[in-house]
């Protein structure tokens, strides 16, 4: 096949690192458009970071939405690559594509009206929500930019090519890095400066991914980037990226509860410090995201060829990799938390706030990668439930959890332990479900 790499074959660790590396790097690209809105906007106070800060959380969602078909491209391209069926990988990248363009504008058109009662939610000073609606009718416009990119990703990585996804995100973020100070303080736009040139940037990525695939051609020749839905196919794909999609968005539904929770005992510094924490946190999440991701990919096409062994022996190594990285993050969050968190946000109520948010999330580090790599394996064999199950239950146990805990008079600090254990709880659980699974069903097929 045309411009694709088969990962069927070859050394597994070389493998494994020339697709996890790039895809590593596309998140931690993903993440620094975040955290470098985030460093811009600390300079003009923890007011104006709460206001984007706030949106920060929708467009976690956002993203969320996104991995149905990032996943679903990566599955079901990846998937048909490894049968050696050329014709139904090409048809299944392009109804991802497609599919992502339908769900991103009835997204974006919700956001957009609804933008001044989702604001509300958080209850917010009048002047922080002002801005936080501004900001978010803004970027809730390069929604549909946003899906279609992450689809692309999911294609790119399908058939091994995850550096192009790598290169395009980073001249993406290039560009953000240039417009924001310019924006925001040349411009004198504020918070609406950090927006369009999010907006500017996220519109430029997908016209670099409209390139490589329709014009370039780098994977198929005469490729459709739209078409009509064919009912297998669409079927398929929501089978595959639907539970990936809701578990993700069903998690950034109970964190807006839990920032509403951290607004109401903590002002608009409790908000603060839990978005961005969240945002810093992200370090640690996007590498293990990375691997599971390649590992996924990876699982994709050995699992289709029944190359069981391969798949195996690329979890161990998938695991020991981020764990290593996990007890380093682990160490920097518990001990240098404030000193982490005044990089982004020099107040000092703010850092000292963060920080403690840090610190006590630092003890689920290794936990969290583990549920997240162990995801990649049922993610490759297009077992995408457990993983649902499980994230889930655990992240809507946070909203009793949280409340309970802050009755008892822990104030922010309750909901900093509520999301530490239950981060641990997730990796357990799906550990032990992975392993009882492996051990009763000889050929793995994870169900």
């Amino acid at each position: 096949m045309k411009g694709i790499k088969n990962l069927t074959e070859g050394p597994i660790l070389k493998q494994l690192f020339a697709l996890a590396m790039p895809i590593m790097a596309t998140s931690f690209i993903q993440m620094a458009y975040s955290l470098t809105d985030m460093a811009w906007v600390g300079r003009l106070g923890s007011e104006a970071i709460a206001a984007v800060g706030s949106v920060g959380l929708l467009t976690w969602m956002t993203t969320s939405l996104a991995l149905l078909n990032k996943v679903g491209s990566e599955v079901t391209v990846g998937q048909s690559i490894g049968m050696k069926d050329e014709e139904a990988a090409r048809n299944f990248a392009t109804h991802n594509l497609t599919l992502s363009l339908v769900i991103s504008f009835i997204w974006a058109s919700i956001l957009f009206v609804f933008s001044v009662p989702i604001i509300n939610f958080y209850e917010l000073k009048s002047h922080i929500a002002h801005n936080a609606v501004n900001y978010l009718r803004i970027v809730s416009t390069a929604f549909p930019f946003v899906f279609m990119s992450a689809a692309a990703t999911g294609i790119f990585n399908a058939s091994g090519r995850s550096k192009i996804p790598f290169t395009i995100n980073g001249i993406g973020l290039l560009t953000n890095m240039v417009l924001d100070p310019l924006f925001i303080f040349v411009f004198d736009w504020k918070t609406d400066g950090a927006a369009w040139a999010t907006w500017i940037a996220q519109a430029f990525v997908f016209s670099l991914f409209v390139y490589q695939l329709k014009i370039k051609q780098i994977l198929w020749d005469k490729f459709r980037f739209f078409g009509k839905f064919k009912r297998l196919f669409t079927i398929r794909i929501i089978k595959i990226g639907l539970p990936v999609a809701s578990l993700n968005v069903l998690f950034a539904f109970v964190n807006m509860f839990l920032g509403r929770t951290a607004s109401s005992v903590g002002g608009h510094l409790g908000l603060m410090a839990m978005t961005t924490s969240g945002q810093i946190e992200a370090i640690t999440w996007n590498t293990s995201q990375g691997f599971s991701t390649a590992l996924s990919a990876f699982v994709a096409q050995n699992f289709a060829a029944k190359k069981i062994e391969r798949v195996m022996k690329a979890l161990k190594s998938t695991i020991f990799m981020t764990l290593i990285f996990g007890t380093i993050c682990t160490f920097l969050f518990v001990f240098y938390g404030n000193q982490i968190f005044a990089i982004f946000v020099p107040e000092k109520e703010a850092y000292e706030a963060g920080g403690l948010a840090l610190r006590i999330d630092g003890y689920s580090q290794l936990f969290m990668m583990l549920e997240i790599t162990l995801q990649g394996v049922f993610y490759g064999v297009g077992r995408t439930v457990p993983p649902a199950i499980i994230s889930i239950s655990c992240n809507y146990l946070r909203i009793p959890m949280a409340l309970l805990f802050v009755s008892f008079g822990w104030g922010l600090a309750g909901i900093w332990w509520t999301i530490c254990l239950t981060s641990i709880l997730k990796g357990i659980i799906i550990l032990i479900w992975f392993l009882a699974i492996k051990k009763k069903t000889l050929d793995y097929v994870l169900y």
